[in-house]
């Protein structure tokens, strides 16, 4: 049982408390639960692609009750494959339950996008009874509590926010969010919604911190910051410790097939490991393992598949899948990402297949871009393995100065200390902007072609 169940007793039991909030719209616990009982149809899928506001809620809460299920797209997808995705996951099956109660825990609850290296994404289902486990996982992590406002202030169709829509209901703690994503608009909400918690990527939290210590946005109210996505710099956990000084600070490790997998917790001046690649220990309920391909336990410290055991794994694939993408190790889950343990702590290095071989080291791109992004005046950077006729591949990287001008040498001045010598990158650019593919990912490809080619959007650093 996801939360319906829990959203029926909340508005029993406080029906004239705000519920969830878009923008400057907002629904009490009843009204919600009105709302989405009214909304109830005969279909078994619904398909929601569209942007965050108060219907686009009720209508998610409709599309999971009893047996039913929902796929949750992108709105900014080309028209053509949300056509196509729609009619992928469509069942002409129905349903005739008429209640807006949570159905069969083993039964599926959300079909999940995810992309892949074709046009169209892989989708994979999480059944209620996963997802339950999660949020048992969650609570107890975060330390949500009932009286806590959440902002997360992104698009809902990005699993981090409708996740923590999700758990918001689950819990009854009210859960706020923006039309769309504005920095005067998310401190208005903090300020004026009295907003306890928020649940956001690193880059808007960086906004956020920076923006509102320059406009003197009070943020002491706030007691906790859920991050993910990618690792804390040392520069947004500064500005975010200063504009939030009585925030815990929480950054979790996880993947759409495997749920939360592990996670720390940084309390009010807690130094954070700069430049490192562990990302905590293993969330409550999930066992974590080091396997090599062939399902072999490593030893702490040697690299390997980073696999998991829990009741948090989706069902697999609904399309998409090559084998590789969420593969079973004697009952331990992978999705290929690649890490090792050490004295209990998860570190991440990254996906086999972005691995740089350069005379013979394997270099994982993010930790170096980790470590570059802990030298002060970068803003970030992107690590790639370029073709070398001596070394195989060799190390280049490319950099967004945070201010100013940057150098050589202060960079590997920067660096000394926080990587391997035999890690540093053999060549620097200076980009004009991140490079993206199409889709709005950073990519490792983009930056190699930029440099081939001699795009001007990269420049040789001396």
């Amino acid at each position: 049982m996801p939360f319906l169940d829990k959203l029926k007793l909340w508005a029993d039991e406080r029906p004239h408390h705000t519920a969830v909030v878009v923008g400057s719209s907002r629904l009490t616990w009843a009204e919600l639960r009105d709302a989405a009982t009214d909304l109830l149809d005969a279909r078994a899928t619904t398909v929601l692609a569209e942007q965050n506001s108060v219907p686009f809620i009720e209508r998610y809460v409709a599309a999971v009750a009893g047996t039913r299920r929902c796929a949750v797209l992108d709105p900014a997808w080309p028209g053509p494959m949300v056509e196509e995705v729609a009619a992928r996951v469509q069942d002409s099956t129905t349903v005739t339950d008429s209640q807006l109660l949570d159905g069969d825990p083993a039964s599926t609850f959300l079909i999940g996008l995810t992309s892949g290296t074709t046009s169209i994404p892989k989708a994979f289902a999480r059944s209620r009874r996963s997802w339950q486990v999660s949020f048992d996982a969650s609570i107890e992590f975060f330390g949500l509590e009932q009286d806590d406002r959440t902002l997360a202030p992104g698009p809902l169709s990005a699993s981090l926010n409708l996740y923590a829509l999700s758990e918001c209901l689950y819990a009854g703690a009210s859960f706020h969010t923006l039309d769309t994503f504005d920095v005067g608009d998310a401190h208005a909400a903090i300020s004026h919604d009295g907003i306890t918690r928020l649940v956001l990527a690193p880059t808007m939290l960086r906004l956020l911190s920076e923006r509102g210590l320059a406009g003197d946005v009070d943020a002491s109210g706030i007691r906790s910051i859920v991050s993910a996505g990618s690792k804390l710099d040392a520069r947004t956990l500064e500005a975010a410790r200063r504009w939030a000084p009585n925030a815990v600070i929480y950054e979790y490790y996880g993947a759409s097939e495997l749920s939360f997998v592990s996670g720390t917790r940084l309390a009010a001046g807690e130094p954070l490991d700069i430049g490192g690649t562990g990302i905590g220990r293993p969330f409550p309920g999930v066992d974590v393992r080091i396997l090599d391909d062939a399902g072999n336990e490593l030893e702490h410290g040697q690299h390997g598949n980073i696999s998991v055991r829990s009741g948090m794994v989706s069902n697999g694939y609904l399309w998409g899948d090559d084998g590789q993408a969420l593969r079973c190790l004697d009952g331990w889950y992978t999705v290929g990402d690649q890490g090792y343990l050490d004295h209990g702590t998860l570190h991440i290095l990254g996906r086999r297949a972005d691995m740089i071989i350069t005379a013979g080291k394997n270099v994982y791109p993010h930790e170096v871009e980790l470590a570059l992004a802990s030298v002060p005046g970068i803003e970030s950077a992107v690590a790639a393995g370029a073709p070398d006729d001596i070394r195989g591949q060799r190390v280049v990287a490319g950099i967004v100065p945070a201010y100013g001008a940057v150098t050589a040498t202060q960079l590997r001045t920067g660096l000394d200390g926080l990587l391997p010598r035999d890690k540093w990158p053999l060549q620097y650019f200076v980009m004009a902007e991140l490079p993206m593919t199409d889709r709005g990912k950073v990519s490792r490809k983009v930056l190699l072609d930029w440099i081939k080619n001699h795009d001007p959007r990269v420049q040789p650093l001396g």
